[in-house]
């Protein structure tokens, strides 16, 4: 029988789900069993499925809002209802938002194979399915189509992105991630291992700019006993434990320029010597960097080795502040708040149209970061409210972009051109508008004061506000 359509069964009552797996997977189906919404979603980022079946109430999530959240994440996703309730009008509702079907409780197990199939089918002749494989290492890695499960967007920027990594994830080159703070590079690299033949395999990370200087050694290559004082055991270094994985230098441009000759050689040779031993230790290991600041502008100024960065530059990987992608934002708000919600147990929050507008047209100088704490901040503070408000998101004005603590050149996401390109008049009217709603709010909707802030006439941004569409009392 064909076993290769792996569907997933959302009903609150155990037994129930289990007899229609039992009777599904009779008739050739793979089935899986999910007692909330919240745990199908869960199970729909931790593997990949073809078709959900849902009741129409699940306790924490109703159908429609585990529609929404499923086909957020895998638009290929067919998604039938099974529900006694609710007649052809709900039938029709639930449809016009993308249901595939909305069968009747009680359909023999015949019928409803055979429609699963028909629908699964149809939806993978528009569009390769399997979208949200593993986020995580497993024995095998995970398709390349799983990587807009994890990076989330659909913007130019973030595509071209992800396609960079389905193109370099199977191989061994170098890869340095670079972008400004909070713009996912960790989850890049991530991506990117677990997309690789190492993913069986665990990621070893190490921060080099957390790590005390006269340890940073002995952390990459480790010591052996008695090598120096307190070192009263042997212990093996980062690139020893990331033997046949990867391993991830995140913050590369703090490192001391003393010990990046030993970590170009470890590099160029994929060899090393342990603190205090001479014997040589040889290793399989793929190196993927990440920095916030600009390593070619340390070169210049010789506080980066020239050769060292070359090495690590094999294959760039330039991360999109999310000014540079706002599209992705509503997308991005969907995300992390089911995760919220999922992780402190609570009913699924929703931003109010509103407040999504403003969110969307936020200049975000923290990125992605900055996002998922404003996100987690307003639903922790806002109680039972079911929806998230303007007056939920108390937001920072910008002051500017954030340098890299060795004084590198700034990162800022105003002023850096994603890889896709961009609208530059669409951003700069956004960045405008999103300034002299910013200056209006802070004045109480005085224009004088407002226009005193931005160094205007108080003509002149009146002019401003009526071309922006700007309405505030004088």
């Amino acid at each position: 029988m064909n076993t290769s359509f792996r569907v997933l069964v959302a009903n609150p009552d155990e037994h129930a789900c289990s007899r229609t797996a039992s009777s599904l997977g009779a008739l050739g189906l793979a089935i899986d069993c999910a007692s909330s919404g919240y745990a199908c979603l869960e199970m729909l980022e931790g593997r990949c499925y073809q078709a959900v079946v849902s009741e129409r109430h699940l306790g924490d999530l109703e159908a429609e809002q585990l529609l929404e959240q499923s086909r957020r994440r895998c638009p290929d996703l067919a998604f039938v209802v099974v529900s006694g309730e609710g007649g052809p009008q709900e039938a029709v509702r639930l449809t016009k938002k993308g249901l595939d079907d909305y069968l009747p409780a009680g359909l023999p197990p015949e019928r409803m194979a055979a429609r699963l199939r028909e629908l699964i089918a149809s939806r993978a002749s528009a569009a390769r399915t399997g979208s949200c494989e593993a986020r995580h290492p497993t024995a095998s890695p995970p398709p390349a189509d799983c990587a807009d499960s994890v990076l989330v967007g659909r913007s130019p920027a973030i595509r071209e992105v992800l396609e960079t990594i389905r193109l370099i994830a199977p191989k061994r080159s170098t890869v340095l991630i670079t972008g400004p703070t909070g713009t996912g590079k960790e989850l890049a690299a991530k991506l990117i291992h677990a997309l690789s033949p190492r993913a069986a395999r665990p990621m070893v990370t190490v921060n080099c700019g957390a790590i005390p200087v006269h340890l940073l050694e002995s952390e990459f290559f480790g010591h052996v006993k008695g090598a120096f004082t307190g070192a009263v055991s042997a212990r093996v270094g980062s690139f020893e434990q990331a033997h046949g994985s990867t391993l991830f230098l995140d913050e590369i441009g703090e490192m001391p320029f003393d010990l990046q000759a030993k970590l170009l050689r470890a590099l160029q040779e994929r060899e090393f010597q342990r603190v205090g031993s001479s014997q040589t230790v040889q290793v399989d290991v793929r190196v993927i960097a990440a920095t916030n600041c600009d390593l070619a502008a340390k070169v210049r100024r010789g506080e980066f080795r020239e050769d060292l960065y070359y090495r690590l530059n094999v294959v760039p990987v330039p991360m999109p502040p999310l000014a540079a992608r706002l599209e992705d934002v509503p997308l991005l708000i969907d995300h992390i708040l089911t995760k919220i919600c999922r992780r402190e147990n609570i009913p699924l929050k929703r931003v109010e149209p509103g407040a999504l507008e403003f969110l969307s047209r936020y200049h975000w100088p923290g990125n992605v970061r900055q996002l998922e704490n404003a996100l987690e901040k307003a639903v922790v503070l806002s109680g039972a409210a079911e929806e998230l408000g303007s007056r939920d998101f108390d937001l920072p004005a910008y002051s500017g972009p954030a340098r890299c603590s060795s004084g590198g050149d700034p990162a800022d996401p105003a002023m850096q051109l994603p890889p896709g390109g961009m609208d530059l008049d669409a951003f700069l009217s956004r960045l405008e508008r999103n300034l002299l709603e910013q200056a209006l709010q802070r004045a109480a909707g005085n224009k004088k004061r407002a226009a005193d802030m931005l160094g205007l006439k108080r003509t002149t941004l009146s002019a401003k506000l009526r071309v922006a569409g700007i309405r505030f009392p004088a």
